[in-house]
This record gives C-alpha cells, sequence and structure tokens, in this order.
C-alpha cells in the first residue's frame, strides 16, 4: 500500500513539473518547476519501487539512485541556469528580483 501512495505521489509531482514547463513565463522558472517537481516526483517513484521489490536487486538499485538523480539533477539545473544567464537569456518582465546579477558582477 506504501509502494502504490509513493508512485502514485511521485506520479503526481511529475505532472505538476510538466504543467509547469507549460504555464511559467520564462526558462528560469520552467527549469525550476521542472528540476524541483519532476526531481522529488522521480525520487518518490523509486522510493515506491523500493517498497515494492524490497531491499532485494531492484530495491537496492532505486535506493541507489535516489542520491545519485537528487545530485545529478540540481547540478545539472544550476549548469543550465548558469549557462543561459551568461549567455544572455532575458527574464520574463515579472520576474521581481534577480539575485545572480549580484554574484557575477
Amino acid at each position: 500500500m506504501a509502494a502504490v501512495i509513493l508512485i502514485s505521489v511521485g506520479v503526481l509531482f511529475n505532472l505538476f513539473g510538466c504543467l509547469g514547463l507549460l504555464r511559467l513565463p520564462d526558462m528560469y522558472n520552467r527549469l525550476q518547476a521542472a528540476t524541483k517537481c519532476v526531481t522529488l516526483g522521480c525520487c518518490s517513484i523509486l522510493l515506491g519501487v523500493m517498497f515494492h521489490f524490497g531491499l532485494g536487486s531492484a530495491g537496492f538499485r532505486a535506493l541507489v539512485a535516489i542520491p545519485v538523480l537528487f545530485f545529478t539533477a540540481t547540478v545539472a539545473a544550476h549548469a543550465l541556469v548558469r549557462g543561459a544567464y551568461h549567455f544572455g537569456t532575458k527574464m520574463d518582465k515579472r520576474s521581481v528580483k534577480d539575485d545572480y546579477s549580484e554574484i557575477v558582477k
């Protein structure tokens, strides 16, 4: 039962991440939605897989994949945002604050 709940929550997080990709105004907001929602969604699905299969071969692989996914997705998102910022991708006019401009200069 816990596996079904975790997998369902993971699918919902992934769905919200996909909606964020479609609805948010600029690249920076879209990447934040995709990174946070999809990372949490995939980690939840992997945790559900671990609960479903136990600590056997598949469960252990799912458990090992969680920190790998967590760290690689956040580092990749940071690298993409930094590259887009240095390339000159503009923020949307509705964006309130640009904290990164103070760090870069």
